[in-house]
């Protein structure tokens, strides 16, 4: 069965989870491999997962993970073993050449100058009513794809700063009352830029033209239930989750279909992908063996989940005095890896409680049934 791996969600990732990466070099790019993400905060951009090859009946081939740059849109394909490229969130497929569902010709026809979503929700449709696509919880899709102009956005470190926690769950509950308007969503904060056959010479605009580079390759996912945030923005109707590059390779980034300075041209060619299978990817981190003995306390803090983990706060709490706290940090933890701290720590004669927690201030997101191994308590008696 082909999965799709989401390692966090676009929820976590606008609620500021932004601590939790995925190497490169865990992805598997054998075959068809369906897949976005949002590069680091030091290594900042949008990817986008292309397999030219797919095109074609019964081809091979590998794909390619493209990142765009939010300086200007272009783009630069990514290779394994750089060390640089670590993803806080992203999604990706197992080899998805099995699913392929290429859509008729005929359901394309009338795509020109309609929302590129209404479009494609529309083919899901009358491809399911005629048993030529399975149901499925969530569709991965590639396009080739032609436009009269072309709104796209890129991730920045700037603008995933801004969107801590706190505003982050205010924006969400905006967006779930269904106040989505102007503002509403994290792609307002990113850089803008628009593709189009004529620069449109406006020294205000916002929206910064890059050229007339019209044919677009993409790859995203049509999510049925958009509102859980898994691979798309968790707003009602927002089902459509889509990057991509320009064929010439000189552009990418997320395709704003939404935006009002958007409009298709033409919708070449759509493969459909029924993905049943979902399978979440988190860092779980933990405290483990603690100690104390010879005015000496140590502790385990361990990662066992499945992503590393960057900036990782440890507090040592004595005797419930949170004020004058101990505090450790440790700049990487990788998933599966452990490191053992020891620290003096002189204690009077009494009885004493020590708590170790580590990441104390919950700047990684963790399910409630992951956080009871986040501290550990000792209670021990010094001797007078």
């Amino acid at each position: 069965m082909v999965r799709l791996h989401i390692a966090n969600s676009v929820t976590d990732l606008v609620q500021g989870d932004v601590q939790e990466h995925l190497p490169l070099e865990r992805i598997p790019l054998r075959g068809d491999v369906l897949g976005l993400g949002t590069t680091s905060g030091w290594d900042n951009g949008e990817l986008t997962f292309l397999q030219p090859s797919a095109w074609q009946a019964g081809a091979a081939g590998d794909t390619t993970i493209y990142k765009s740059e939010p300086a200007d849109g272009s783009i630069l394909a990514l290779q394994a073993g750089s060390g640089l490229q670590h993803f806080p969130y992203v999604c990706f497929s197992d080899d998805a050449t099995a699913l392929r569902r290429p859509a008729p010709d005929d359901l394309l026809s009338a795509a020109a100058g309609r929302p590129l979503q209404e479009t494609i929700g529309r083919v899901i449709a009358a491809m399911q009513a005629d048993d030529r696509l399975e149901p499925a919880p969530l569709y991965g899709l590639r396009l080739l794809s032609r436009w009269q102009s072309l709104v796209i956005t890129v991730a920045s470190k700037l603008c995933l700063g801004q969107l801590r926690r706190n505003e982050g769950v205010a924006r969400l509950q905006a967006l779930a009352g269904g106040g989505a308007g102007v503002g509403a969503t994290i792609y307002d904060r990113l850089p803008h830029f628009r593709l189009s056959a004529e620069d449109p010479g406006d020294p205000g605009d916002p929206v910064r033209w890059l050229g007339r580079s019209l044919h677009w390759d993409c790859c995203g996912f049509y999510d049925s239930q958009p509102q859980l945030g898994r691979v798309t923005v968790p707003a009602a109707g927002a089902h459509l989750h889509l990057h991509g590059c320009s064929t010439d390779l000189r552009h990418g980034g997320h395709l704003h279909h939404e935006h009002p300075g958007t409009q298709l041209a033409d919708l070449e060619r759509l493969v459909l992908y029924p993905l049943q299978s979902l399978h979440t990817m988190v860092s779980d981190l933990a405290v483990q063996q603690l100690a104390y003995a010879a005015g000496e306390l140590s502790f385990t803090v361990a990662n066992l989940g499945s992503l590393d983990a960057s900036d990782v706060g440890v507090a040592v709490v004595i005797d419930d005095r949170y004020s004058d706290h101990r505090y450790l940090h440790l700049p990487w933890l990788g998933a599966g890896e452990a490191e053992r701290i020891s620290m003096p720590l002189p204690l009077s004669p009494g009885l004493h409680r020590l708590q170790v927690i580590v990441d104390p201030q919950q700047r990684i997101l963790e399910e409630a049934a992951r956080q009871g191994n986040n501290s550990q308590v000792l209670q021990l008696q010094i001797a007078g």
